[in-house]
């Protein structure tokens, strides 16, 4: 099968080569990037052992806030779909709850990440032709400045135990609500991207990489002209299905009152698809 091509983020056309990737497929894959990989790594080691411990039911999520432990029995139904995905997951916001032993070292991850996601909007504004550009209320890096929406979320995808609903899948078909997701390569392969013609291509995942994809939100107000890309995680078969797969989404949501487009703003936007996905 093939895959997305992989974009040098120190290289002078980086910019460039980078949102037409996101333009032609809605996934763009940079390497040499300024994200440590070593805190990558540190991360998915801590966290595997909090998903292993029962500590975590201590975190349950909150309702209203959305923050904390979301466990295998709550985990998202895609849209379209009605069989939950296999997988549990953590949110961390600026203001939400995150055990103790973890919280300095995810903090970091959000600050650097957020940083980094900014420059990723200048480059697709920048990229963006003039009538794009032209549609945005305000300039895309700033819809994210000091937005307290920004989810980062710490995904946990369990081995297969054989005894998995017919038909689930670790993640099943489904596009981003948000800007840009930005998402360093996990663990584990799994990840795919469907083409325009409805097949798939496997997204590269060399530990080391940072995949960022289009969401909704940018969809919506760039009138279309960056495509939100569905995509899924696949089971592993073999030996890998004896892995856990850690995943580490930070998707970039504006500020509430930023103005997306004539008919949303970023909050009834949300607002809408947490009513569809049935977590509101």
């Amino acid at each position: 099968m093939q895959q997305l091509p992989t974009v040098d983020y120190q290289a002078p056309d980086a910019a460039k080569l980078f949102v037409e990737s996101l333009r032609s497929t809605g996934f763009g894959v940079l390497k040499n990037h300024p994200i440590p990989q070593e805190l990558v790594e540190s991360i998915y080691k801590n966290w595997q052992e909090f998903f292993n411990s029962e500590e975590k039911h201590a975190f349950l999520f909150n309702k209203e806030t959305q923050d904390g432990y979301f466990p295998p029995d709550v985990s998202e139904v895609a849209k379209g779909f009605t069989i939950k995905d296999i997988k549990e997951y953590f949110h961390v916001y600026p203001k939400g709850r995150v055990p103790a032993q973890l919280d300095a070292e995810i903090r970091e991850y959000y600050r650097l990440a957020n940083e980094f996601a900014a420059q990723l909007l200048s480059w697709v504004q920048a990229e963006a032709p003039e009538d794009v550009r032209a549609k945005f209320s305000i300039d895309l890096k700033d819809m994210i400045k000091d937005s307290e929406q920004t989810l980062l979320r710490v995904l946990h995808y369990p081995p297969m135990t054989g005894d998995e609903e017919p038909g689930a899948i670790r993640a099943a078909a489904h596009g981003d609500i948000n800007l840009l997701t930005v998402l360093p390569a996990a663990n584990e392969p799994g990840l795919q991207v469907q083409r325009q013609d409805g097949s798939w291509l496997d997204v590269p995942c060399d530990f080391g990489n940072l995949i960022i994809n289009i969401g909704d939100m940018l969809q919506e107000a760039s009138g279309g002209y960056f495509p939100s890309t569905i995509h899924r995680v696949i089971n592993p078969t073999g030996k890998a299905s004896d892995k856990s797969r850690i995943s580490l989404p930070l998707f970039l949501h504006p500020r509430p009152d930023v103005v997306l487009s004539e008919r949303y703003t970023a909050d009834s936007y949300l607002q809408e698809r947490l009513k569809e996905l049935g977590v509101k």
